[in-house]
């Protein structure tokens, strides 16, 4: 099936393939835009500072946690990153640098008077990070009068936070790198620069071409079939360990569909969405609530996988050292309904008409792995929220840890729209009947 969205595909533009066994194949070449430069010379909207404006005037903060550190990105304010020591019975001990502070009291102000100046010559060039191979537009913001740096002479530290256009993030933080002693960089994902054509991505120049048999040959060439097969052949002995632990042998058909969608052509620059195009709803909806479709997710070094009823890993995946995986969590029925007990397992929106709707539930996921710093296994509060989207199978993954492997599991996507109302008491989903 083609795309209904991206490349655009016409009838008359093709090209007939013969194989080598005679089979005749009818495929569609994508007509590739060349407007973008245009668009680029003509773009007389909002500077980048402008489309910013809202994410700096809305004290909005953005959180990135690693192994040690956390870090702290309040926009157009300060960037900050800390350690918080739990001791039973003491204080909590927080740890913290400030890696910068905005100094003027407009963030926005200045440079966008500049940038306005030089847009009208054309003189202003936009500076560019390379991320995974390409090349991506970024808009810097400067933050300087850090916490003094015993390393330089007690001067303060100072970072660039790098803004880039990902049409899907939430002002995720990419990364956060010391360039030099005490001087950093932070990359920002952020929808809000996207509607300027000079900061999207650069379209990918390789676009699928589609092909359709042509009457007397196959669905697929011969030589594809036999290939296909001896490659699910090779991938025999790993997936007879897992049709044991799942109850539903469907799924085998599309675990190759569970692939997350990059921008450009970059797996780092995934927010976890997916495309399950080939599962009706209510197919995919039995598959997750069974535990045997799962949700993949996340920005950076981790990704998540969160498998409705069985459990929520944290992995990284390495050319070199292969995959990383932690437990965060693990599902037992009995622990969730008296963890639901004490807490809200549902929360509920009004609507106008003065019905109630659910908006969210939470499930607790309990004895992850053990965690080296409290010593206790981890746990994770999972919230599934109605997410509308364009794509009716889009999933967004994101992970907070409010204390030291205590987390929160978001996960947003329409699929859960469809189901949020079957939630009982202790906000266990079910099948819409």
């Amino acid at each position: 099936s083609q795309p209904t969205t991206g490349v655009l595909y016409k009838e008359d533009n093709y090209i007939i393939m013969t194989t080598v066994d005679k089979e005749k194949y009818k495929c569609l070449l994508p007509l590739i835009a060349s407007g973008n430069e245009e668009e680029e010379k003509d773009y007389k909207g909002p500077t980048p500072g402008e489309l910013l404006e809202p994410l700096f005037k809305q004290s909005s903060c953005s959180y990135r946690i690693e192994s040690y550190w956390t870090y702290e990105v309040c926009h157009g304010k300060h960037i900050r990153q800390y350690h918080e020591e739990k001791e039973t019975g003491q204080k909590i001990n927080i740890q913290e640098y400030y890696l910068g502070n905005m100094i003027m009291k407009n963030p926005l102000s200045e440079p966008d008077q500049g940038e306005k100046e030089n847009s009208k010559d054309g003189a202003k060039e936009i500076p560019t990070k390379n991320i995974e191979g390409q090349m991506t537009p970024y808009y810097p913001v400067e933050l300087g009068n850090g916490t003094p740096c015993s390393l330089r002479q007690n001067l303060p530290r100072s970072s660039t936070v790098m803004y880039i256009c990902h049409p899907e993030a939430k002002h995720e933080i990419l990364s956060v790198a010391e360039v030099t002693t005490c001087e950093y960089e932070v990359v920002i994902l952020t929808p809000l620069l996207c509607n300027h054509p000079k900061y999207r991505f650069r379209a990918s120049p390789v676009n699928d071409i589609f092909c359709q048999s042509l009457p007397g040959s196959p669905l697929k060439p011969h030589n594809l079939e036999q290939l296909e097969k001896q490659q699910e052949m090779q991938k025999m002995p790993f997936r007879r360990v897992k049709e044991e632990e799942m109850p539903s042998t469907k799924e085998e058909k599309f675990s190759s569909i569970h692939k997350p969608v990059a921008v450009g052509s970059h797996q780092l620059l995934t927010v976890g969405t997916t495309h399950i195009s080939k599962l009706t709803d209510e197919q995919l909806i039995k598959e997750f609530l069974s535990g045997s479709y799962c949700f993949h997710g996340g920005v950076g070094w981790w990704k998540y996988e969160f498998c409705y009823g069985k459990y929520v890993h944290q992995y990284h995946e390495d050319k070199e050292s292969g995959k990383t995986s932690v437990v965060v969590g693990t599902w037992n029925k009995e622990e969730h309904i008296e963890w639901s007990r004490k807490n809200a397992a549902r929360t509920f929106y009004l609507r106008e008409d003065g019905t109630q709707t659910v908006r969210m539930v939470s499930h607790f996921y309990g004895n992850g792995d053990v965690c080296d710093l409290t010593d206790k296994p981890r746990q994770v509060t999972v919230k599934l929220k109605c997410k509308e989207s364009d794509s009716p199978h889009a999933v967004t993954i994101y992970m907070l840890e409010p204390h030291s492997c205590q987390y929160i599991l978001g996960v947003e996507s329409p699929v859960i729209c469809k189901i949020l109302d079957t939630a009982d008491e202790y906000g266990l989903l079910s099948v819409p009947s």
